[in-house]
C-alpha cells in the first residue's frame, strides 16, 4: 500500500488522535520502542492477580479490556496471567542480540531464524503497549489438555473483548510473518490504528541499532512481519 493510501485511511480511521478520550497522537517513538510506558499518562501497570511481573505495562484501555477478559475467563475456569506486556526498544535489543549471538550461517539465515519467533528491536507488536503473551511461550504447552482448552476458550471469547491473535497459524490468510503464537494477542481497536501508523511513519532506515539490523530489508522486515498478521476476524 502506497503512503497516499495510508494518509486516506488515517483520514478515514481518524487515526489523530488514537483515541477520542485522549489528546495525544502517535508518534514514530511510540512505534519503535522509544517511550518510556512507565512514565506515560496513557499506560497502567497491571497488578496481580492478572500478571507476577512488576513491570508489566499496558494501555490503560487495554488493560482495562484484559482484565474484564481474564475475570471473565476466571469465571469459566481458566487463569490468564500476562508473561510480557511492553518491551521498549532496549528489551527488545536485549533479547535479539543473545539469539544474535548464539545463532549460525548468514546475516540473512540468522536474522529468519530469530525471526520465527522474536521481532527485531524497533519492529515488535510490544512496544506498542496493545499486545501482550500469556501463560506460556512454550508452543509444547499449548498442545497440552490444558493448553488447549485454555486454547479454545480463547478463539471462542477473546473477540467480545477486542482481543485477536495476530500470529495464528500461516494460511491463504497469512502467507508471511512469524510462526503461531498462541500466547500473543493484541488489542485490536488500537492496534490496527498502530499498524497504520507504522507504514506511514516508520521507514527502513528507522530500524537500526543493533547487531543485524542490515538484515531488515533482505528478509522484509515491515512488509513479511510487521504486516504479517493474521485479518482479525
Amino acid at each position: 500500500m502506497t503512503k497516499s493510501l495510508f494518509i486516506l485511511a488515517f483520514l478515514t480511521l481518524g487515526l489523530f488522535p488514537l483515541n477520542s478520550n485522549e489528546v495525544w497522537t502517535i508518534r514514530k517513538d511510540d512505534l519503535i520502542g522509544l517511550n518510556k510506558p512507565e512514565r506515560e499518562l496513557t499506560f497502567t501497570r497491571l497488578k496481580s492477580p492478572y500478571t507476577g511481573r512488576e513491570d508489566s505495562y499496558l494501555r490503560k484501555e487495554v488493560a482495562n479490556a484484559f482484565m474484564e477478559m481474564a475475570d471473565a475467563a476466571n469465571k469459566d475456569g481458566f487463569r490468564l496471567s500476562v508473561l510480557s506486556a511492553t518491551r521498549n526498544f532496549k528489551y527488545q535489543k536485549g533479547i535479539w542480540e543473545r539469539k544474535w549471538k548464539a545463532a549460525k550461517g548468514t546475516d540473512t539465515e540468522k536474522a529468519l531464524y530469530i525471526l520465527q519467533y522474536s521481532s527485531m528491536p524497533g519492529t515488535s507488536r510490544h512496544h506498542w503497549g496493545t499486545d501482550f503473551d500469556i501463560n506460556s511461550l512454550e508452543p509444547s504447552w499449548w498442545e497440552t489438555a490444558e493448553g488447549k482448552k485454555l486454547y479454545t476458550w480463547l478463539k471462542a471469547n477473546a473477540k467480545r473483548f477486542g482481543f485477536f491473535q495476530p500470529y495464528d497459524k500461516e494460511n491463504n490468510e497469512r502467507l508471511s510473518g512469524y510462526r503461531d503464537e498462541k500466547w500473543h494477542w493484541s488489542y485490536f481497536p488500537l492496534s490496527n490504528k498502530m499498524t497504520l501508523a507504522y507504514n506511514f511513519l516508520v521507514d527502513y532506515e528507522d530500524i537500526t541499532g543493533f547487531e543485524g539490523s542490515e538484515s531488515a530489508t533482505t528478509v522484509q522486515i515491515i512488509e513479511k512481519y510487521v504486516n504479517g498478521i493474521f485479518p482479525a476476524q
